[in-house]
């Protein structure tokens, strides 16, 4: 019991973390990307260039991206240039861009449907209806211990905890990359479920078998349905930009 409090605590921390990532990512992109007017310090010209957004995220290390000019009107002719015009370009207002055609604002009742979905399934999934008494084997517990479990509120509130999380995971990427639809959602939960299993591969794989294939089972569904949810329901999940 200890060892799978420990795996549902660290994969609530890795969420957090793969989340705020993504967010502080979104957030540079953000701020360093669009097409910007700029005066060209060669001729005293207007010129329009464009901040390598990318770039600012890589070298986000010490707290302050290195900025750079990844595109300007007067390239290729000039692409030599020392970039004088840097610090106009980052103080400089980007041009206002075409909202695109997909997620942007997330709407949070999808997103808790998702979430309740997949914790309810995991209840019935671990259930004495399901896997309760393999999962029961595998951890060697007697049915009076089990009981204790069931009653006891602080594992069910971090498996609460971990479905919200994760589905607040994917209706960001589904925003972040302007996707819909039911294919898209699954697709994406699949992603960042992979990514979160890989981050944790070193605590999984020390599960015994049984106990390890119960719980694949229950998050391969809980991904399908979680991601078929939140991307299925874009239209409600999301608010079109004007």
């Amino acid at each position: 019991m200890v060892l799978l409090i420990w795996l549902v605590l660290f994969l609530l921390i890795v969420s957090l973390f793969v989340v705020a990532a993504g967010f502080l990512r979104h957030a540079i992109l953000d701020r360093y990307s669009g097409a910007r007017p700029v005066t060209c310090p060669e001729n005293h010209q207007p010129a329009v260039v464009a901040l390598d957004g990318s770039h600012a995220v890589a070298t986000l290390v010490d707290g302050s991206p290195a900025l750079r000019i990844s595109g300007c009107t007067r390239w290729p002719e000039h692409s030599a240039c020392n970039q004088a015009c840097l610090a106009e370009a980052h103080l400089a207002e980007p041009y206002p861009e075409a909202a695109p055609i997909g997620p942007k604002q997330i709407n949070h009742l999808p997103v808790l449907l998702a979430a309740f979905a997949a914790w309810y399934i995991g209840m019935i999934w671990h259930s004495h209806y399901l896997f309760r008494d393999a999962w029961t084997e595998a951890f060697g517990l007697t049915p009076s211990q089990v009981k204790d479990i069931v009653r006891w509120m602080p594992p069910q509130l971090l498996s609460a905890a971990v479905c919200l999380l994760f589905a607040y995971g994917v209706a960001w990427l589904l925003a972040l990359l302007h996707r819909k639809g039911v294919l898209e959602g699954v697709l994406t939960s699949t992603a960042l479920a992979a990514a979160v299993l890989i981050a944790t591969c070193f605590g999984i794989v020390r599960l015994p078998p049984g106990l390890l294939a119960i719980e694949a089972g229950y998050v391969l569904l809980a991904t399908f349905i979680t991601g078929a949810i939140v991307g299925g329901l874009w239209d409600k999940l999301v608010v079109r930009g004007h």
